[in-house]
């Protein structure tokens, strides 16, 4: 033979390595175009309510999730296209330190980057605050979850037994620290 490599669709290597690949980061590109992230605000609240109740076992009562309006420690964040909420995460900042203490995707737009995007507007918002590091748990079993923190930088730094309930499960603290 020539030695030369096989152009993607002239026969010479088969199908284009990574087609479907391709097409699924196509696709999470157009998602990611057309979504846009914003402060909670007193309209997103009975859609992130509702987000909690599809999502958790002990959700966060609509009263609670408002109440986050008017506390000056929260930065909450929505991801949403046009009016549909896709998603939403919510912290809460003492001096220099952020704790995440929610985030939920709706399911029909899971695996599309919208947790990924919250976490790195979030990331970027705390920064811009002052603050030097977000904590947050996560169930010991969901994998997922751990998969996306890590590949964000949070590394594990603690470990909470039986924090969780419905069902009693154990928490792992992930840690991401950044300078200013």
């Amino acid at each position: 033979g020539s030695g030369r490599l096989g152009q993607p669709g002239d026969g010479a290597g088969g199908p284009p390595e990574g087609a479907s690949h391709c097409r699924s980061k196509i696709r999470k590109e157009l998602v990611q175009r057309k979504m846009n992230i914003v402060p909670m605000n007193e309209h997103h609240v009975p859609q992130i309510a509702l987000l909690e109740r599809e999502c958790f076992a002990d959700p966060w009562s609509q009263q609670s999730i408002a109440s986050e309006l008017h506390n000056p420690l929260s930065l909450w964040l929505v991801a949403q296209e046009g009016q549909t909420l896709l998603g939403y995460v919510g912290s809460q900042t003492c001096l220099d330190e952020t704790d995440m203490m929610n985030i939920a995707v709706s399911p029909a737009s899971r695996r599309q980057g919208v947790a990924r995007a919250l976490i790195e507007a979030l990331v970027s918002a705390l920064r811009e605050r002052g603050s030097r590091q977000l904590t947050l748990e996560v169930r010991a079993s969901n994998g997922p979850a751990r998969q996306l923190y890590e590949s964000l930088g949070f590394l594990q730094v603690g470990l909470r037994k039986n924090y969780y309930q419905n069902p009693k499960e154990d928490a792992l603290i992930l840690r991401k620290e950044w300078s200013l």
